[in-house]
Protein backbone atom coordinates (compact mmCIF):
# COMPACT_ATOMS: atom_id res chain seq x y z
CA UNK A 1 0.00 0.00 0.00
CA UNK A 2 1.33 3.48 -0.67
CA UNK A 3 0.03 7.00 -0.37
CA UNK A 4 -1.98 8.39 -3.92
CA UNK A 5 -0.01 10.87 -4.46
CA UNK A 6 3.17 8.83 -4.58
CA UNK A 7 1.89 6.39 -6.48
CA UNK A 8 1.04 9.54 -9.59
CA UNK A 9 4.42 10.20 -8.77
CA UNK A 10 5.75 6.59 -9.47
CA UNK A 11 3.88 6.76 -12.38
CA UNK A 12 5.33 9.57 -14.41
CA UNK A 13 2.08 11.89 -14.28
CA UNK A 14 3.78 14.23 -12.14
CA UNK A 15 6.47 15.38 -8.97
CA UNK A 16 4.21 14.50 -6.16
CA UNK A 17 3.56 18.05 -4.72
CA UNK A 18 1.70 18.52 -8.42
CA UNK A 19 -0.04 15.32 -7.99
CA UNK A 20 -1.59 16.48 -4.67
CA UNK A 21 -3.15 19.18 -6.19
CA UNK A 22 -4.50 17.41 -9.47
CA UNK A 23 -6.30 15.24 -6.32
CA UNK A 24 -7.59 18.27 -4.59
CA UNK A 25 -8.87 19.11 -8.60
CA UNK A 26 -11.10 16.13 -9.00
CA UNK A 27 -9.12 14.84 -11.57
CA UNK A 28 -7.70 10.88 -10.05
CA UNK A 29 -10.07 8.49 -9.37
CA UNK A 30 -9.63 5.13 -7.89
CA UNK A 31 -11.91 2.25 -9.02
CA UNK A 32 -14.35 4.69 -10.73
CA UNK A 33 -14.50 6.96 -7.73
CA UNK A 34 -13.38 10.67 -7.59
CA UNK A 35 -10.96 11.54 -4.72
CA UNK A 36 -10.33 14.64 -3.69
CA UNK A 37 -9.08 14.38 -0.38
CA UNK A 38 -5.01 13.69 1.03
CA UNK A 39 -4.00 10.49 2.77
CA UNK A 40 -5.94 8.03 0.65
CA UNK A 41 -3.77 4.54 0.22
CA UNK A 42 -3.89 2.43 -2.53
CA UNK A 43 -2.89 -1.39 -3.52
CA UNK A 44 -0.96 -0.72 -6.39
CA UNK A 45 -1.55 -4.63 -7.39
CA UNK A 46 -5.45 -4.39 -7.03
CA UNK A 47 -6.42 -0.92 -7.21
CA UNK A 48 -7.44 0.61 -10.53
CA UNK A 49 -6.18 4.13 -10.85
CA UNK A 50 -7.21 6.79 -13.29
CA UNK A 51 -6.25 10.45 -14.27
CA UNK A 52 -9.13 12.20 -15.60
CA UNK A 53 -10.60 8.58 -16.80
CA UNK A 54 -7.29 7.74 -18.25
CA UNK A 55 -5.74 4.41 -16.55
CA UNK A 56 -2.15 4.70 -15.14
CA UNK A 57 0.39 2.04 -14.74
CA UNK A 58 4.03 2.87 -13.12
CA UNK A 59 6.38 2.79 -15.74
CA UNK A 60 9.33 0.24 -15.52
CA UNK A 61 11.84 2.54 -17.10
CA UNK A 62 12.89 5.99 -15.97
CA UNK A 63 13.74 8.53 -18.48
CA UNK A 64 15.78 11.62 -18.29
CA UNK A 65 16.24 14.13 -20.98
CA UNK A 66 17.98 17.34 -21.33
CA UNK A 67 15.99 20.17 -23.74
CA UNK A 68 17.49 23.41 -24.51
CA UNK A 69 14.04 25.43 -24.36
CA UNK A 70 13.53 28.39 -26.84
CA UNK A 71 11.92 31.88 -26.09
CA UNK A 72 8.05 31.40 -26.85
CA UNK A 73 7.33 27.81 -25.63
CA UNK A 74 5.36 27.92 -21.97
CA UNK A 75 6.63 25.15 -19.43
CA UNK A 76 3.43 23.32 -19.19
CA UNK A 77 1.28 20.03 -20.63
CA UNK A 78 -1.10 22.35 -22.03
CA UNK A 79 -1.60 26.36 -22.11
CA UNK A 80 -5.39 27.31 -22.53
CA UNK A 81 -4.05 30.63 -24.23
CA UNK A 82 -2.91 28.01 -27.19
CA UNK A 83 0.48 28.71 -27.04
CA UNK A 84 3.54 26.64 -27.83
CA UNK A 85 3.91 24.01 -24.76
CA UNK A 86 7.99 22.57 -24.01
CA UNK A 87 5.86 19.05 -24.63
CA UNK A 88 4.96 19.19 -28.03
CA UNK A 89 8.03 18.11 -29.38
CA UNK A 90 7.66 14.89 -27.11
CA UNK A 91 3.67 13.90 -27.98
CA UNK A 92 5.56 10.78 -29.64
CA UNK A 93 7.86 9.77 -27.46
CA UNK A 94 7.54 6.39 -25.77
CA UNK A 95 6.25 7.25 -22.33
CA UNK A 96 4.98 10.40 -20.94
CA UNK A 97 7.19 13.07 -19.80
CA UNK A 98 6.95 16.47 -17.54
CA UNK A 99 9.27 19.00 -16.87
CA UNK A 100 10.93 19.39 -13.77
CA UNK A 101 10.29 23.15 -12.32
CA UNK A 102 9.79 26.04 -14.83
CA UNK A 103 11.57 28.62 -17.37
CA UNK A 104 9.30 31.32 -18.12
CA UNK A 105 7.93 31.91 -21.66
CA UNK A 106 10.32 35.06 -22.17
CA UNK A 107 13.28 32.77 -21.54
CA UNK A 108 15.20 29.76 -22.70
CA UNK A 109 18.13 27.38 -21.55
CA UNK A 110 18.04 23.77 -19.93
CA UNK A 111 14.99 22.02 -19.24
CA UNK A 112 15.29 18.54 -17.55
CA UNK A 113 11.99 16.32 -18.63
CA UNK A 114 11.61 13.30 -16.92
CA UNK A 115 8.46 10.36 -16.47
CA UNK A 116 10.67 9.83 -12.58
CA UNK A 117 7.76 11.54 -10.54
CA UNK A 118 9.93 10.62 -6.97
CA UNK A 119 13.19 12.52 -8.66
CA UNK A 120 10.98 15.46 -9.75
CA UNK A 121 9.90 15.83 -5.96
CA UNK A 122 13.12 15.69 -4.51
CA UNK A 123 14.84 17.71 -7.24
CA UNK A 124 12.49 20.25 -6.87
CA UNK A 125 11.86 20.71 -3.02
CA UNK A 126 13.55 23.61 -1.36
CA UNK A 127 15.69 21.46 1.33
CA UNK A 128 18.01 20.15 -1.31
CA UNK A 129 19.15 23.52 -2.45
CA UNK A 130 19.93 22.37 -6.45
CA UNK A 131 21.58 25.33 -7.52
CA UNK A 132 20.28 26.41 -11.33
CA UNK A 133 22.67 29.01 -12.80
CA UNK A 134 21.53 31.19 -15.09
CA UNK A 135 23.48 33.99 -17.84
CA UNK A 136 22.03 36.80 -18.02
CA UNK A 137 22.58 40.42 -19.86
CA UNK A 138 20.95 42.98 -17.87
CA UNK A 139 20.00 46.84 -18.47
CA UNK A 140 23.10 49.49 -18.24
CA UNK A 141 25.80 48.70 -16.24
CA UNK A 142 25.56 46.69 -13.08
CA UNK A 143 27.97 48.32 -10.48
CA UNK A 144 30.25 46.14 -8.20
CA UNK A 145 28.07 47.54 -4.64
CA UNK A 146 24.91 46.23 -6.89
CA UNK A 147 26.52 43.04 -7.56
CA UNK A 148 27.13 42.60 -3.95
CA UNK A 149 23.59 43.46 -2.99
CA UNK A 150 22.63 40.30 -5.34
CA UNK A 151 25.42 38.30 -3.31
CA UNK A 152 23.72 39.54 0.00
CA UNK A 153 20.16 39.06 -0.80
CA UNK A 154 17.42 41.25 -2.26
CA UNK A 155 14.16 42.43 -1.12
CA UNK A 156 11.23 40.42 -3.44
CA UNK A 157 7.69 40.90 -2.55
CA UNK A 158 8.30 41.58 0.96
CA UNK A 159 11.18 38.07 1.35
CA UNK A 160 14.49 38.18 1.33
CA UNK A 161 16.40 36.33 -1.62
CA UNK A 162 18.96 33.41 -0.46
CA UNK A 163 22.53 35.12 -1.27
CA UNK A 164 23.54 34.42 -4.82
CA UNK A 165 26.50 33.68 -6.78
CA UNK A 166 27.54 36.14 -9.20
CA UNK A 167 30.13 36.50 -11.19
CA UNK A 168 31.06 39.68 -14.13
CA UNK A 169 31.60 38.63 -18.06
CA UNK A 170 31.55 41.78 -18.98
CA UNK A 171 30.48 44.97 -18.65
CA UNK A 172 29.48 47.26 -21.50
CA UNK A 173 28.17 50.86 -22.06
CA UNK A 174 24.38 49.77 -22.09
CA UNK A 175 24.54 46.37 -21.07
CA UNK A 176 26.26 44.12 -18.09
CA UNK A 177 26.36 40.37 -18.70
CA UNK A 178 26.50 37.99 -15.47
CA UNK A 179 26.54 34.37 -14.65
CA UNK A 180 24.16 33.97 -11.77
CA UNK A 181 23.65 30.99 -9.40
CA UNK A 182 20.77 30.75 -7.69
CA UNK A 183 18.73 27.93 -5.43
CA UNK A 184 15.12 29.20 -4.40
CA UNK A 185 12.58 28.76 -7.30
CA UNK A 186 10.24 31.93 -7.11
CA UNK A 187 8.68 32.78 -9.71
CA UNK A 188 10.50 35.07 -12.61
CA UNK A 189 13.03 35.61 -9.57
CA UNK A 190 16.14 36.19 -11.16
CA UNK A 191 14.55 39.17 -13.39
CA UNK A 192 12.90 40.66 -9.91
CA UNK A 193 16.24 40.10 -8.27
CA UNK A 194 17.80 42.70 -10.85
CA UNK A 195 14.30 44.94 -11.36
CA UNK A 196 15.34 45.22 -7.47
CA UNK A 197 18.34 47.03 -7.88
CA UNK A 198 17.33 49.26 -10.81
CA UNK A 199 18.09 47.08 -13.84
CA UNK A 200 15.75 45.18 -16.59
CA UNK A 201 17.09 41.63 -17.97
CA UNK A 202 17.29 42.06 -21.49
CA UNK A 203 17.87 38.23 -22.28
CA UNK A 204 18.37 35.19 -19.71
CA UNK A 205 19.84 31.40 -20.73
CA UNK A 206 19.78 28.86 -17.99
CA UNK A 207 23.00 27.35 -17.99
CA UNK A 208 23.26 24.82 -15.78
CA UNK A 209 20.29 22.22 -13.65
CA UNK A 210 22.97 21.33 -10.76
CA UNK A 211 25.55 19.13 -12.13
CA UNK A 212 23.76 19.27 -15.68
CA UNK A 213 25.15 21.93 -17.87
CA UNK A 214 23.13 22.60 -21.04
CA UNK A 215 26.55 22.78 -23.04
CA UNK A 216 26.43 22.97 -26.70
CA UNK A 217 22.95 21.27 -27.04
CA UNK A 218 21.24 23.59 -29.99
CA UNK A 219 18.86 25.81 -29.46
CA UNK A 220 15.12 23.42 -29.34
CA UNK A 221 16.91 20.14 -29.50
CA UNK A 222 17.00 17.34 -26.38
CA UNK A 223 19.51 14.60 -25.32
CA UNK A 224 19.26 12.21 -22.82
CA UNK A 225 20.91 12.45 -19.76
CA UNK A 226 24.15 9.61 -19.56
CA UNK A 227 24.17 7.09 -16.48
CA UNK A 228 26.94 9.60 -14.76
CA UNK A 229 24.59 12.40 -15.45
CA UNK A 230 21.52 10.58 -13.72
CA UNK A 231 23.56 9.24 -10.97
CA UNK A 232 24.91 12.96 -9.75
CA UNK A 233 21.15 13.99 -9.89
CA UNK A 234 20.20 10.61 -7.60
CA UNK A 235 23.17 11.68 -5.40
CA UNK A 236 21.47 14.97 -4.84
Amino acid sequence: MMRLQKYLALCGVASRRHAEQMILDGKVQVNGITVREMGVQVDEAADLVSVEGQPIHPEAEKHYLAYYKPIGEVTTVSDPEGRPTVLDKFRDYPVRLFPVGRLDYDSEGLLLLTNDGEAMNHLLHPSREVQKKYLIKASNQVSDGEMQQLRRGVMIEGKLTSPAEVRLIRRETFDTVLLISIHEGRNRQVRKMLEAIGHQVVSLRRVAFGPIALGDLPRGQWRRLTPQEVSKLKAL
